[in-house]
């Protein structure tokens, strides 16, 4: 489909157009958003637990406490209240509420925004059909005091164009599904991530104890 038919296309397609066409832009700009927040956190959350595991691994939990304290990844903004506890209490139970509590805080700015991408979606499905049953009644109105030859001819063409605005919604709402999927799923990679590191983090911790405690008894 060349430009002038894409044109075409959308000029045919009456008022509605532009509306799907502006809801279209809006999800993408949000989605093109989340998408580049999202991807840099799971770069830099990969980057700082290959730095933090071999610490947590080592027992060495200031250096690791350092780390974290001069990072500004969610990961690290978890692992940083667990590792506060973890200097105070000896109990495995605390540092993981503190855990639990930094993943709380984390979720809803992963998952910012992401929902609208969705609702936009539909949004512009609804647009798209809403454009051609309007379309639709203005042509059987025109149809009706048409004259009776070319009542057929021009019941087509009418037709025609007002199944543009659904054709047009559904190619705005279909990427945007797509788009709205793949958010998700890598919302919940970043999610699976963060929980591996608190169980690993939170064992690192309590096999420390268990050696020290192996230590001193002995």
């Amino acid at each position: 489909m060349g430009f002038y038919s894409i044109v075409a296309f959308f000029q045919k397609g009456g008022l509605f157009m532009y509306p799907i066409l502006i809801v279209f832009a809006v999800g993408m700009s949000i989605a093109v958003e989340r998408w580049i927040l999202l991807s840099r956190i799971r770069s830099r959350n990969k980057k700082m637990w290959g730095l933090l595991q071999p610490v947590l691994n080592q027992g060495e939990f200031d250096q690791a406490r350092k780390l974290v304290s001069e990072d500004d990844s969610t990961i690290s903004q978890m692992l940083e209240l667990g590792l506060a506890r973890q200097g105070a209490v000896k109990r495995r139970e605390d540092i993981e509420i503190a855990m639990e509590e930094g993943m709380m805080e984390i979720i809803p700015q992963l998952e910012k925004r992401t929902q609208y991408v969705s609702l936009l979606s539909n949004i512009a499905t609804l647009l798209g059909l809403l454009g051609t049953i309007m379309g639709l009644i203005e042509a059987f109105t025109a149809v009706a005091n048409a004259n009776p030859a070319e009542k057929a001819d021009l019941l087509s063409a009418s037709i025609s164009v007002a199944m543009n605005t659904t054709a047009f919604g559904l190619m705005a709402a279909i990427p945007l599904l797509l788009i709205h999927a793949k958010l998700t799923s890598t919302t919940g990679q970043i999610v699976d991530g963060l929980e591996m590191a608190s169980v690993k983090a939170l064992n690192s911790i309590s096999n420390n104890a268990r050696r020290q405690y192996q230590v001193s008894g002995t």
